[in-house]
């Protein structure tokens, strides 16, 4: 009936990307921040400045990893190692929190500007769910989470809501790690293996994969349809309207 195993009775479903159109607003604001710090390191060295790709570069070191991670592992890739810095350093700050927060503010204000567009495939798919009774939670390593589903007027299609915010308090260990998911599944009363995660982030797969959940579906958005089933996704669609019974096209 919603193109997944009968055994699944609960649904978890990453934001930006998943359900939301945020991601490529994501990748612009790394991009805005880490081009500008790299600007900058290569005026202050003399070394040639390279600058950040917003593919392949976003996908393999940022994309659904908690932010501080995501700018830790991006300059790691670069031989850059910066200070954790303080959660009030000023954005921009020579530190991993102060570069952070320069990407959070960047995002935020795109945000306002430009608004935020659910994926009507995915609406569908939440009201189908609803409709019929499923638990549904969405599961993202944004501090700003409630927000965006609030801007893109899905907030009442979801149960329960795990987040950068919710990550930080109860010290949960980010994607690829499965305990955002795993901390999802147990507050809808749901065994990991009568569960399914929705993500187009390859880390994000991995940690469905890595908790044991019974589905792992991965929604390609951008064409890396094999590299989301090498890294854990059961089946691969390009939209969540695939799997509804009256939608043409299936999942591959």
């Amino acid at each position: 009936m919603l193109g997944l195993p009968d055994d699944i009775h609960a649904f978890l479903f990453d934001l930006d990307g998943v359900l939301t159109q945020t991601a490529t607003v994501h990748a612009a604001a790394w991009k805005d921040m880490f081009d500008t710090f790299l600007r900058a390191e290569a005026d202050r060295t003399g070394a040639p400045f390279v600058p950040f790709d917003p593919v392949g570069d976003y996908d393999e070191y940022v994309d659904g990893r908690p932010r501080l991670d995501g700018t830790r592992g991006f300059l790691e890739s670069r031989g850059i190692g910066l200070p954790e810095g303080d959660e009030q350093d000023a954005p921009g700050t020579r530190t991993l929190q102060g570069l952070s927060r320069a990407k959070n503010d960047t995002v935020l204000r795109m945000i306002r500007e430009q608004g935020v567009e659910p994926y009507p495939g995915s609406v569908a798919y939440l009201r189908r769910l609803r409709d019929l009774g499923l638990p549904r939670a969405v599961v993202s390593s944004s501090a700003n989470c409630r927000d965006v589903l609030r801007a893109a007027r899905i907030d009442d299609l979801v149960d329960v809501v795990v987040d950068g915010i919710t990550a930080h308090r109860d010290h949960l260990v980010g994607k690829p790690a499965p305990d955002t998911y795993l901390a999802a599944a147990r507050a809808l009363g749901t065994a990991p293996e009568h569960a399914a995660v929705f993500e187009d982030a390859l880390a994000g797969v991995a940690s469905g994969r890595a908790g044991g959940f019974g589905t792992v579906v991965g929604v390609d958005r951008v064409g890396q349809a094999e590299e989301l089933r090498a890294h854990g996704a059961d089946l691969v669609v390009r939209d969540l309207a695939e799997l509804l019974p009256d939608a043409p096209g299936e999942a591959r």
